[in-house]
């Protein structure tokens, strides 16, 4: 499916959730500033300087926010939009749909697409908060005309659901949180090194290529973002670009490739 005769295909994706990945785990952590820091950090220092590396790369990446990220920090999207990286919709707050009744779900999904919208962004791309989707989430994805999804861990290889929107799989080994979030409720979770997780990257990358499928690469601007990590995504990203079988394209552009 990939053009020009490429073995496999690979989009760099960002889940822009500053605070509100916090608050929608535990809303108490909205009164916690200490806590949230962690995730200003992403939108403070992290995203300029990722759009700084793109540019420099000349690679457009996919960014999915969720609504209140957007309504907090309007000028950090009309800088991905201004850049012309793909901006996706990521919840309205970063709550799971499975923790919504379909009501609720369905209203988060109208208001946080109208806040990008109103930002300039055209947004056809969904990814769950958490990666989970509800009894109801694919049919309001229909309704509401969105082309793709990118939430499955079912395949390598982009399909179509019933109803014909686009999967685009994902794959917690291709997702920088699993390797780098520190757990601070138990500190039992150690924080791997840059090199152990391209390491990963790569290996998980060659064998999608055998395989002609996609490799759907997701970080986190506060994680990927630290100052010892994103010379790695640019060693990575380098690496990555200068392999001359594999297409590289936004999510939209893949889902534009699915028969």
């Amino acid at each position: 499916m990939w053009p020009d005769g490429k073995r496999c295909g690979f989009v760099m994706s960002f889940d822009f959730d500053a605070e509100e990945v916090w608050i929608g785990e535990d809303p108490a952590n909205a009164d916690r500033p200490g806590v949230l820091s962690q995730g200003t950090y992403g939108a403070k220092v992290a995203v300029p300087a990722l759009l700084r590396l793109l540019d420099q790369l000349g690679l457009r990446a996919s960014f999915y926010v969720p609504g209140r990220v957007a309504e907090r920090y309007p000028e950090r999207v009309r800088d991905i939009v201004a850049a012309g990286h793909e901006v996706g919709h990521h919840g309205y707050t970063h709550t799971s749909p499975m923790k919504l009744t379909p009501e609720a779900e369905e209203a988060e999904l109208v208001r946080g697409r109208q806040v990008l919208q109103d930002l300039g962004a055209e947004v056809v791309g969904y990814r769950s908060p958490s990666w989970e989707f509800s009894a109801a989430t694919l049919p309001l994805l229909l309704t509401y005309g969105f082309q793709y999804s990118t939430n499955m861990m079912d395949d390598i290889v982009p399909y179509r659901h019933p109803g014909g929107l686009v999967e685009l799989p994902v794959h917690w080994v291709l997702d920088d949180a699993p390797h780098f979030w520190f757990d601070g409720a138990s500190w039992n979770k150690t924080i791997r090194s840059p090199g152990e997780v391209r390491e990963l990257w790569q290996g998980e990358l060659e064998g999608i290529r055998e395989m002609g499928g996609l490799v759907m690469l997701t970080a986190h601007p506060q994680i990927i973002g630290r100052p010892g990590r994103i010379g790695m995504l640019d060693e990575f990203l380098g690496w990555v670009l200068a392999q001359d079988d594999v297409w590289v394209g936004t999510g939209r552009e893949v889902a534009g490739l699915v028969p």
